[in-house]
């Protein structure tokens, strides 16, 4: 995952707008998404990342033209956070969670949360706890969770939320379960709430749906996207270990139907599709299709 903490650290340095070309028209601005959840359906921005630092503004226009409302930021796509807000702006999208990594939330705290600030966010997700290697230990969640009470306390002062997302590396025993449970009952329910990613919880040996029922109200958000039916399921996994096993939602071997219904009864605000497929632009809508049309 070391991708993911690298592009949030490189996209943090700021250039200007004008160096980036639109290579993009705006196109028909579609109708917003609308679904039987009982919450938005946004874009986690990571799903465009080949696209964004090129041409931030044609980018985001294309995210609006699908009929996306709501945003989830990660990083800045080579711009200034003035900038970036700016531009999501002028293309009428609203960022209320933002995406900002471990070693930014423990070293800077207050940084982190005048950025998400600036975008307009209400939240901030941390979606990696640092360890070494493969395996992710009981000391590992345990340090985690206490850079987590103490950001979530200046978050909570701040006026903003905050969020872990789930990787598929804590579905591993431990005394109480999983690491994953580990790590939630050592972090404050009152100052850390979850963002599950139903793949990576599926990915790492988890069911997602049960996983959600669990944790109930502390579910604040999701990440939607689907798994390749027939890949066998390695417990503790990271991330694919393939592009190609990321799916448009629906098509794959998740049971959407029974996680989204459990998410409804959880009272999820926020459903974010994110796609890390070497197609994006063919794969979010077909995803959105399926969440627009799926009853629960």
């Amino acid at each position: 995952m070391s991708s993911r903490r690298d592009f949030l650290s490189t996209l943090a340095a700021g250039v200007t707008l004008s160096a980036l070309k639109p290579t993009w028209s705006l196109g028909a601005d579609a109708p917003e998404i609308k679904s039987s959840l009982n919450g938005p359906i946004g874009l986690q921005l990571y799903s465009l990342r080949e696209y964004g630092p090129k041409d931030l503004p044609g980018t985001l226009a294309k995210v609006r033209a699908m009929g996306f409302r709501e945003v989830e930021a990660a990083g800045l796509w080579k711009a200034s956070v003035s900038e970036f807000r700016s531009a999501l702006d002028a293309a009428g999208l609203k960022s209320h969670s933002a995406h900002i990594g471990f070693e930014r939330l423990r070293d800077d705290a207050s940084g982190a949360i005048a950025e998400a600030k600036a975008l307009g966010a209400t939240g901030i997700v941390c979606a990696w706890i640092p360890h070494k290697g493969d395996t992710f230990t009981r000391a590992d969640a345990q340090n985690g969770a206490a850079v987590f009470n103490t950001f979530g306390k200046a978050a909570q002062d701040a006026g903003l939320t905050f969020g872990y997302h789930c990787h598929g590396y804590e579905f591993v025993p431990s005394a109480e379960g999983t690491l994953f449970d580990t790590f939630a009952g050592l972090a404050d329910p009152k100052l850390v709430t979850f963002q599950i990613d139903v793949f990576h919880a599926f990915n790492g040996g988890a069911d997602p749906a049960a996983l959600i029922e669990k944790h109930k109200s502390r579910v604040k958000s999701l990440h939607v996207k689907d798994r390749k039916k027939g890949v066998p399921v390695k417990p503790g996994s990271a991330g694919a270990e393939d592009p190609e096993m990321d799916v448009p939602v629906g098509t794959g071997g998740i049971d959407y139907p029974a996680v989204l219904r459990a998410a409804k009864k959880a009272g999820v605000a926020y459903y974010y599709i994110e796609d890390e497929s070497k197609d994006p632009l063919g794969h979010i809508p077909q995803s959105v299709a399926f969440l627009s049309s799926v009853k629960v």
